[in-house]
C-alpha cells in the first residue's frame, strides 16, 4: 500500500487540521454519541428539523441529509451562525466542498430511467432531472451555503470517504482553498436496498471542516484533530492506532464510512483520549483499501 502525504501549504507548513465535525444517524446526532456506539432503534433523521423546510422540496434524500450535515459542520467550526440566511463568516472562495456518496441519487436516476422506459423522455420531470447528476450533493451544498471554492464529488466505492478527506487535504495543501467542507452521506430507500440484496444503508452520514493550520490559527478556531499520513492501494492497512467499527445495526455506510470514522476520532479526542486513531476502509475483496491516521489536537 503506497503512502501519500501530499499536504503542503504555501509557507512550508504541512499540517491540515479538523476544526469542525457533525454526525447525523438514527440514534447518533453528535461525534461523542457516535464514538460511544449508540444503541439500535433510533428515529430516522429529519432534515427539516435541522435546516427548515425551505429548499428541501424536489431534493432527493441524500441532498437533504447533506444540507443538514453541512450546516451542522459549518456551525461546529464557527463558520456559520444560528441564522443560515446570514451566510458564512469567511470569504466564499476560501471554502471548497468535497462530497462522497456511492448510493446518493440512485433513486432519482432509477426513477428517471423507468419513466423513459415506460413512456418517453419528455415525460420526465424538469424538477427531477437536475438531481440525476452525480455531483448533485456537492453542488447543492455549495449553492445553498455559498461555498465558492473548488467543488468535487467522489463516488468510487469503499474507499470513497477517506479518498474525499484526502482530496480535501490536497486542495488545502495546494493553496486552492483555505478550508474544505467534506461530506459523506448515504440514503436508505427501496432502490438502494435492491442494490444491496435486501440490506439497508445508514440513511445519514458525517461532515468535517478541514483547513490549514495557519487558516485555523488566523481565525482562532479550535483544532479538533490533525490529519496524518494517508495511504491507498492494495495490501494490508497500517496497524498503529485505535479503530472505530460501525455497529451492524446502522447498515452499510459505503461512501460515508470514512467520514464517520474520522468523526468518531474527533469524538474520542473531544473526550480527552489522545490516540492515535486510524480510519480504515476497503477490504481484500475490494479494488483497493485506504487508511488515514488521525492525531490528537496537540500534534498541530
Amino acid at each position: 500500500m503506497t503512502t501519500q502525504t501530499a499536504q503542503h501549504t504555501g509557507n512550508g507548513d504541512t499540517t491540515v487540521v479538523v476544526t469542525g465535525a457533525a454526525v447525523l444517524l438514527p440514534g447518533a446526532d453528535s461525534v461523542r454519541a457516535l464514538a460511544d456506539g449508540p444503541a439500535a432503534g433510533g428515529a430516522p433523521v429529519e432534515p427539516a428539523a435541522h435546516v427548515g423546510k425551505k429548499g428541501l422540496r424536489y431534493k432527493d434524500r441524500a441532498t437533504q441529509l447533506g444540507y443538514a450535515l453541512t450546516a451542522a459542520a459549518l456551525r461546529d467550526a464557527g463558520l456559520l451562525g444560528a441564522d443560515e440566511k446570514e451566510g458564512i463568516n469567511v470569504p466564499a472562495a476560501s471554502v471548497g466542498v468535497v462530497a462522497s456518496s456511492n448510493f446518493g441519487n440512485l433513486d432519482t436516476v432509477a426513477r428517471a430511467l423507468e419513466t423513459i422506459r415506460a413512456e418517453t423522455v419528455t415525460a420526465t420531470s424538469p424538477m427531477d432531472l437536475p438531481n440525476a447528476s452525480s455531483n448533485v450533493i456537492a453542488s447543492s451544498a455549495a449553492i445553498r451555503y455559498g461555498l465558492r471554492g473548488p467543488n468535487l464529488m467522489v463516488c468510487n466505492g469503499e474507499t470513497s470517504g477517506l479518498d474525499a478527506v484526502h482530496w480535501a487535504a490536497t486542495i488545502v495543501a495546494a493553496g486552492r482553498a483555505e478550508r474544505v467542507l467534506v461530506l459523506g452521506v448515504e440514503p436508505d430507500n427501496e432502490v438502494v436496498r435492491r442494490l444491496l440484496d435486501g440490506g439497508r444503508a445508514v440513511d445519514g452520514g458525517a461532515a468535517l471542516v478541514v483547513e490549514s493550520r495557519a487558516a485555523a490559527a488566523e481565525r482562532s478556531a479550535t483544532v479538533r484533530a490533525v490529519l496524518g499520513p494517508y495511504r491507498r492501494g492494495a495490501g494490508e492497512a497500517g496497524q498503529a492506532g485505535r479503530r472505530w467499527e460501525l455497529p451492524e445495526h446502522f447498515g452499510k455506510a459505503s461512501g460515508a464510512l470514512g467520514l464517520l470514522q474520522v468523526a468518531a476520532a474527533v469524538g474520542w479526542f473531544d473526550a480527552g483520549e489522545r490516540g492515535p486513531f486510524r480510519a480504515v476502509t476497503g477490504t481484500a475483496a475490494d479494488d483497493a483499501g485506504a487508511d488515514l491516521l488521525l492525531l490528537a489536537p496537540e500534534a498541530a
